[in-house]
């Protein structure tokens, strides 16, 4: 009998245990890590991004423009031209979040803090892109003279 009790405290305290360890909070939305955090994993698609993709600068433009823009105006670049903007671990502004300032990996691939969280586990992170997942940002309404050729301009990667 009292080995009974013994195995069922050390039972009792295991399950205890194991409910006091923290892992990631599984939110079911995931928040913006940045492209930083991508390259841990995926080092020569970051490289390669990093030179040949137009997106790894789109923060220039709207620094070259902001001063002629309204803020409504600014606005609607960040949505395009910067990584997350409006959302959780997004771009709030160059000073607070420089690391989001430019379209970053997550811009097309969403969110990346639970696939990054779980090892890089292919189904928490939208990985084969289709054009309209492009067309979000490159589209009539947004760049009426764009001609978006996703082969060419399609993230260097």
């Amino acid at each position: 009998m009292k080995n009974r009790v013994v195995v069922f405290i050390a039972c009792a305290v295991c399950v205890s245990l194991s409910l006091l360890i923290t892992r990631p909070a599984q939110t079911g939305q995931a928040t913006y890590v940045g492209s930083n955090a991508c390259s841990e994993c995926h080092d020569e698609q970051f490289e390669n991004f990093e030179q040949f993709a137009k997106k790894a600068h789109s923060d220039r433009s709207i620094k070259i423009m902001a001063s002629d823009l309204t803020k409504e105006e600014l606005q609607e670049c960040y949505a395009c031209h910067t990584t997350g903007y409006g959302q959780p671990g997004g771009f709030v502004s160059f000073e607070e979040t420089p690391e989001m300032a430019h379209a970053g990996c997550e811009v097309c691939h969403g969110p990346g803090s639970e696939h990054v969280a779980e090892g890089g586990d292919p189904d928490l992170i939208k990985g084969t892109l289709a054009l309209e997942d492009c067309e979000t940002c490159h589209n009539a309404d947004r760049v009426g003279a764009f001609n978006f050729k996703p082969l060419l301009y399609g993230g260097a990667h």
